[in-house]
């Protein structure tokens, strides 16, 4: 199951930084995990400093 990025989210980028999978693109105004590519690894969840990443 993939992760989502919520409305919380500051567009800080660094959970693109941490994707093994480059699943995580820039969005507006968010960012946005794409769920067929998303592996669940959960690196996102820890690198967000807002807490804006959820399992689905």
């Amino acid at each position: 199951m993939a992760h989502v990025i919520s409305d919380a989210c500051v567009a800080c980028g660094s959970c693109k930084d941490v994707c093994p999978v480059s699943a995580i693109s820039e969005g507006t105004p968010k960012y946005k995990i794409d769920p067929a590519t998303c592996i669940d690894c959960g690196a996102c969840v820890d690198t967000c400093p807002v807490s804006a990443i959820a399992p689905q």
